[in-house]
């Protein structure tokens, strides 16, 4: 089975910068359309809006996805764009400290829209397209599409301060095992990739701000050091390739290691 994502068209969330941006464009260096898509309207345009406005394979899509009509709006324009949608990347997240005995600051409620329910509805619709352009087709056979959600290694660790983002990560690889398991007789794979210690935004942020919080994460881990974000983006492609066609419901760990000795006061990232 090939490895190869040419030809085929991503929709990449949380494309804007970081983790999101970095699986956009490797998809765009491997050959397939891509819409970066993102909230950060001006973050977006700096990033890629002059290559967007080149009619080439790359183009942006700028909205709150937390609203049903963006993302509808989205996949339209995915479609006037590309003519299908092949797969999505749900790499839109956010980190939010929780304090656990507050309410008003336990930062679940925030945390579950914007990481869980905002990937349901657009796994739930641009499944819906995938289904219904593959109906219309008589020459299609095997997978359809395949939908990968980037989680993080918070969903199985038990750290107060991460609550309301500890949650919302268990939940998104729930929900990744239910559609896998209801999108796989329509011919969509569904999975997620759960990484630890990768260099996405918030650890650049948390490095830049206290550069000895980089030796007490790399003393976490086996493998001494802190991922790349291109390392995510290889495994995400994988996923996304028909070497994976027989995956489904499958939450990939990357996190050089961390799970196998992580202790409950390790560093969050």
């Amino acid at each position: 089975m090939s490895l190869s994502i040419a030809g085929k068209t991503a929709i990449v969330t949380g494309a804007a910068n970081g983790i999101g941006y970095a699986i956009a464009r490797h998809f765009l260096d491997k050959g397939a359309n891509v819409m970066f898509v993102d909230i950060d309207e001006e973050r977006l345009e700096q990033q890629v809006g002059e290559e967007a406005r080149a009619e080439g394979p790359l183009r942006m899509f700028a909205g709150d996805l937390r609203e049903k009509l963006t993302i509808t709006n989205l996949l339209s324009a995915t479609v006037d764009a590309f003519d299908r949608v092949d797969i999505l990347v749900n790499a839109s997240r956010q980190m939010v400290a929780s304090d656990p005995l507050c309410p008003e600051e336990d930062a679940v409620e925030t945390l579950l829209q914007q990481n869980l329910l905002t990937s349901l509805r657009l796994t739930q619709l641009t499944a819906k397209r995938m289904i219904a352009r593959a109906e219309k087709m008589t020459d299609v056979a095997g997978p359809i599409g395949s939908i990968i959600n980037i989680s993080s290694i918070a969903a199985h660790r038990t750290q107060p301060q991460l609550l309301g983002y500890s949650i919302s990560c268990a939940a998104l690889d729930q929900m990744t095992r239910s559609m896998a398991v209801a999108l796989a007789p329509r011919g969509i794979r569904v999975n997620s990739v759960a990484f630890g210690s990768v260099m996405s935004a918030s650890l650049q942020a948390s490095l830049k701000e206290n550069p000895a919080y980089r030796e007490a994460i790399t003393c976490c881990t086996p493998m001494q050091r802190i991922a790349s974000a291109s390392e995510l983006a290889e495994t995400v492609q994988f996923l996304a390739s028909d070497a994976a066609s027989f995956m489904t419901g499958q939450i990939l760990t990357l996190d050089g290691g961390r799970g196998l000795i992580d202790a409950v006061r390790a560093p969050v990232h």
